[in-house]
C-alpha cells in the first residue's frame, strides 16, 4: 500500500455499530493504516438504523455505548490521525426492505450522540441539556422511547 501512492489520496473509514465494540482491536487497525503511510484516518458509527431490519423505535443507549466506545478508541490512537466521526443514519437495510427508525424518533438519539461527542462523554449534564435543546422533561436512555 505504502509504495502504490494510494495513502496519499484517499482516508480510510472504519465502521462498527457494536455497543461494545472492540476497543483495541480499532486501535490496532488505527496503527496498521498508520504504518501503511495513511495520515488520517475516520470513524463511522450510527445514530439509528443500525439495530434491526424492523425497529421502530430506538435504543438511545445502544448508539451511546457505541459513541463511548469510539471515544475511547479516539482517546488510545495517535493524537494526530484522527479526521473525523460519521454519525450515520440508515433508512433501511437494503432497497427491498421496509424503513426502520424514521428520523423523526431518532432525534433524540442524534441530540445525545452529538452532545456525547462534543462534550468527550455522557454524563447527567449531557442529558440535561438534551432534554432543554429538545424541549423534553425525561430522556429514557435504557428503554424503547416512545
Amino acid at each position: 500500500l505504502s509504495e502504490s501512492g494510494v495513502p496519499q489520496l484517499v482516508q480510510p473509514m472504519i465502521w462498527d455499530y457494536a455497543a461494545d465494540l472492540d476497543v483495541e482491536g480499532k486501535v490496532h487497525l488505527v496503527e496498521k493504516y498508520r504504518r501503511c503511510g495513511f495520515s488520517k484516518v475516520w470513524f463511522a458509527s450510527a445514530f439509528k438504523g443500525a439495530t434491526g431490519v424492523n425497529q421502530s423505535l430506538i435504543l438511545i443507549g445502544h448508539h451511546l455505548k457505541n459513541h463511548l466506545q469510539w471515544l475511547r478508541v479516539a482517546s488510545k490512537s495517535p493524537v494526530d490521525v484522527l479526521e473525523g466521526i460519521t454519525l450515520t443514519g440508515w433508512q433501511r437495510y437494503d432497497h427491498f426492505s421496509v424503513l426502520c427508525e424514521l428520523l423523526p424518533v431518532a432525534i433524540p438519539c442524534l441530540a445525545v450522540c452529538l452532545q456525547t461527542l462534543k462534550n468527550g462523554g455522557y454524563s447527567e449534564k449531557v442529558k440535561e441539556n438534551v432534554e432543554e435543546l429538545l424541549g423534553m422533561s425525561n430522556l429514557e436512555i435504557d428503554t424503547f422511547m416512545r
